[in-house]
């Protein structure tokens, strides 16, 4: 099946009614839990961008309590998994602002946890990966912004 263009879609549910378009949305979250979580998001989050920042603090730091630290092993899976769970939620958001405040907490949140960085460098790796993404993010956010979080920063490195 040929899939079309995102304009072709837009010019076709242009010509739609708004029950066709509420049926097809219905029909379309039924597939995939991230569709289902994205339109969350844009229909009871998108306005409040805090509050959504805040809600995905406190799944982290829930999260962060979860983790099994008996083994190195166990350690980088829930780590790799809190980090795939903040992205998707980066990804909802498309803010910069967003990402750079999530990233920032997720890297304070592995300072904070005393988890052995030095000991893996799977470990190392993603964390300094993390430095990075907050850095590009940062600079496209306004200048007295990347001030504040410039000063943030240097206290995860």
């Amino acid at each position: 099946m040929k899939t079309f263009s995102l304009s072709e879609i837009k010019n076709e549910l242009e010509t739609l009614s708004p029950a066709r378009i509420l049926a097809l949305c219905m029909r379309l979250l039924k597939y995939k839990k991230e569709n289902k979580e994205l339109l969350t998001y844009l229909l009871f989050h998108s306005h409040d961008e805090q509050s959504y920042i805040k809600m995905i603090k406190n799944e982290i730091d829930e999260k962060f309590e979860e983790i099994n630290r008996s083994n190195i092993y166990f350690i980088k899976k829930s780590i790799r998994k809190i980090l795939r769970n903040t992205n998707k939620y980066i990804k909802y958001s498309g803010s910069p602002q967003t990402e750079t405040e999530l990233l920032i907490y997720f890297c304070k949140k592995i300072k904070d946890s005393k988890i052995p960085l030095n000991t893996s460098t799977a470990l190392s790796n993603l964390y300094q990966n993390q430095i990075r993404k907050i850095n590009i993010a940062v600079a496209k956010l306004h200048e007295d912004l990347q001030y504040d979080y410039k000063k943030e920063i240097e206290v995860l490195i």
